[in-house]
């Protein structure tokens, strides 16, 4: 069996979220019913980014790493083309298209 980290973003804004469980879709589909005091409010989610761990003492390392000061920024240069491209389709109005 797996242990999965995870990374989090909200469909409503750019916040993150990093957590840790066993089984990925069942822990995303409890973030989205509001299952979680902590990203309740800000559903829905999407999966941004996991990584996929046999030893649960090595998945909790990595989720208190990620969480830190540190893990964030390591996180943003990790992912900085995907907030690249997140930060360009904002940019890019499709109101014309509604023209037909």
């Amino acid at each position: 069996m797996f242990h999965y980290v995870y990374v989090l973003q909200s469909k409503n804004s750019e916040r993150l979220y990093v957590g840790m469980t066993g089984d990925l879709r069942k822990r995303l589909q409890e973030h989205n019913r509001g299952r979680n005091f902590s990203t309740k409010p800000y559903a829905p989610w999407r999966v941004i980014h996991y990584e996929a761990y046999l030893l649960t003492s090595d998945a909790e390392r990595r989720e208190r790493y990620l969480k830190s000061n540190q893990g964030a920024r390591l996180l943003k240069r990790m992912l900085k083309d995907y907030f690249y491209v997140q930060k360009e389709n904002s940019r890019v109005s499709t109101s014309w298209l509604q023209k037909f």
